[in-house]
């Protein structure tokens, strides 16, 4: 027999299971009202918030005397498959670095609790259609655009996905158990199964395998705007929240992901000390060019 309190759980799990369900169909009703498999129209939207629990600042902080956020919209406004491309900010600081760079900016409240959020208010903000929404992590100064072209490409060939990203083996193995570093998993046709900040796969000694290509997540995601519209409604999610990595909330309501398996040296400005091995790699690349 169960007593008040178990009940009491035992509802709110299934009142959850069904707000799972209705947020579902939801989202579904608006992928199939969208253009589908043609997705021309794409927005890019650079999230840039000041307020950081463990890097404050970090959009403005200079890399190699540019602004890190102003050397992400340099690199992504060379990609080819962009219709639109802005910075959604909530700081007058980061507006103004933008703007002296040339850079259009969206202005969004302080309390949108993730960039994915921030991309779907930015969207909402300009009053057009979009098809595709790619958020540029504004963290990710070194950023190809061939990769955000590979992923919103990957995108508009997988009609059944709503999300692509991508992923890039470890170059320092050592890494791989670290939580600042985002590990994936995917498939044999490249559609994400997991994303973790511990080391996945795991194995039984609990050490990084030296044979073994474990992938890291780049800072870049490409929804379907359709889908993107909805995403904020659907209910978190325990891995989600346990991990605390936004795109398990994907997977875990059963939608597909695509991943982009790319060749990229650099990873994210995640902390104070990434700056100097970002700075190392630009200067690398100025000594070869």
């Amino acid at each position: 027999m169960m007593d008040r309190l178990e009940w009491k759980h035992a509802v709110a799990a299934v009142a959850a299971g069904a707000a799972a369900a209705r947020a579902y169909r939801l989202a579904r009703a608006y992928w199939n009202a969208s253009s589908g498999p043609s997705r021309s129209r794409v927005l890019g939207v650079i999230p840039a918030r000041y307020a950081s629990s463990r890097f404050p600042g970090k959009p403005l902080v200079p890399i190699a005397g540019v602004p890190m956020i102003v050397r992400t919209y340099e690199q992504a406004k060379q990609a080819k498959t962009l219709t639109r491309l802005v910075v959604a900010t909530d700081d007058a600081r980061i507006k103004a670095a933008c703007e002296a760079a040339g850079a259009e900016v969206v202005m969004t409240d302080s309390a949108i609790p993730n960039g994915t959020e921030r991309c779907e208010k930015a969207m909402a903000a300009l009053g057009e259609t979009f098809d595709v929404v790619v958020n540029v992590q504004g963290d990710e100064p070194l950023i190809e655009p061939e990769i955000i072209d590979a992923c919103v490409r990957a995108l508009q060939a997988s009609p059944d996905a709503v999300y692509s990203t991508p992923v890039t083996p470890f170059a320092n193995k050592s890494e791989v158990t670290s939580a600042s570093r985002v590990k994936c998993v995917a498939d044999a046709r490249g559609y994400a199964m997991y994303f973790s900040r511990g080391m996945i796969p795991g194995n039984k000694h609990g050490v990084p395998d030296p044979r073994h290509e474990y992938l890291l997540h780049l800072g870049l995601q490409v929804y379907d705007a359709a889908f993107l519209k909805v995403y904020s409604r659907l209910p978190a999610t325990p891995c989600q929240l346990q991990e605390d990595l936004e795109q398990l909330k994907v997977l875990e309501h059963g939608y597909k992901m695509k991943t982009v398996k790319v060749a990229h040296a650099a990873h994210g400005v995640d902390e104070p000390a990434d700056v100097a091995s970002i700075e190392a790699i630009l200067a690398r690349q100025d000594a070869r060019a």
